[in-house]
């Protein structure tokens, strides 16, 4: 299935619209759940309903987020800090079959991995509209989950400090 995230402008907080590959709203992601200490987005379905809840891990020893479902930690994202060669990041799942991300992500520009076989391609090739970019995900694969961390990766690579992407 494909999707095209947007991230939308003029709004408090950062928030995402998800739409599915024939222009139809599937998700949106909620910025606006914030507290004074670290960021939450709140992934939700089109009538509103709360599908996942992502949150910014504290006192970890790289900024990481926590993926919540149903009141259970989903999965744990956080950048490879030893990959000297190429950008990283681990979608850290309970049990095996974690997922691994790698690519440009300056540049949305990524493959989502389970097991050594590619699950999701991650594209801004086909967009030129400013912080819009289009996510690929191969039938059988968690979809919410899959998008979630995607938008993890984009809010620790794109957010900025004076100006700089993050790292």
């Amino acid at each position: 299935m494909r999707y095209l995230i947007r991230e939308k402008l003029l709004c408090l907080g950062d928030d995402f619209r998800i739409l599915d590959d024939s222009g139809r709203d599937a998700f949106l992601v909620d910025g606006r759940a914030f507290t004074l200490f670290r960021e939450k987005l709140s992934f939700r379905d089109p009538k509103g309903n709360e599908l996942a809840f992502l949150r910014e891990r504290l006192l970890a020893l790289r900024k990481s987020y926590e993926i919540h479902r149903g009141g259970r930690l989903a999965a744990v994202v956080r950048k490879d800090l030893f990959n000297l060669f190429r950008c990283h990041f681990t979608v850290d799942v309970p049990g095996p079959d974690d997922y691994d991300a790698q690519g440009s992500f300056l540049d949305h520009e990524y493959t989502f991995r389970r097991g050594g076989r590619v699950v999701a391609r991650v594209s801004k090739q086909w967009f030129t509209v400013r912080d819009t970019y289009g996510v690929d995900i191969v039938d059988g694969e968690d979809d919410v989950l899959v998008l979630a961390s995607a938008v993890v990766i984009d809010q620790l690579c794109h957010d900025t400090d004076g100006g700089k992407p993050a790292e």
